[in-house]
């Protein structure tokens, strides 16, 4: 599959898959080969191929990049009536999800506009008591070089959803 020809059907999952469950699965591996897998919310896709996510409660994860830095994100639409909606019709009418392969930079702060980016990303919450206790003092961030994707394919259900198929 060609990433940077399907970034802007990656990025509609994404945003789908942050819209439904307020998070991705970033999977990792430490020092042992031992899968770990950790919800992430706060990772923001930029420009093809580039990514990025705030490191503030990870605890693992770290860990494991000493090891290796190579990480692969798991993104789903969760949303009940998309998937409903998809089994009635038998297609999806948009890509369900999508795995992108990566390796991670070491952290760093975050700029300004990283920082603003998070923040409109979540301003609709910004009335709730868990956005000031969460998201307040976001500061830290690790970059992603994404260099391969790959697309959930169920059959003839998403047959069409994806350009440059194998």
């Amino acid at each position: 599959m060609h990433l940077h020809e399907n970034w802007s059907a990656i990025k509609s999952v994404f945003c789908d898959a942050f819209r439904s469950s307020f998070h991705y699965a970033i999977a990792t591996v430490n020092a042992d080969g031992e899968p770990h897998i950790t919800p992430i919310g706060s990772m923001i896709l930029g420009k093809p191929g580039h990514g990025l996510y705030f490191e503030e409660f990870t605890r693992t994860m770290p860990i494991n990049m000493r090891a290796n830095k190579k990480i692969c994100v798991l993104a789903v639409n969760s949303s009940r009536w998309y998937w409903i909606r998809s089994l009635v019709k038998g297609r999806f009418a948009t890509a369900p999800a999508v795995r992108l392969y990566g390796t991670v930079g070491e952290a760093r702060l975050a700029t300004d506009d990283e920082i603003g980016r998070w923040r409109q990303r979540v301003s609709h919450l910004r009335l709730t008591k868990g956005h000031k206790l969460l998201w307040a003092n976001m500061k830290f961030v690790r970059d992603i070089e994404f260099t391969r994707m790959e697309p959930m394919l169920i059959g003839s259900m998403t047959s069409e959803l994806w350009k440059g198929r194998a």
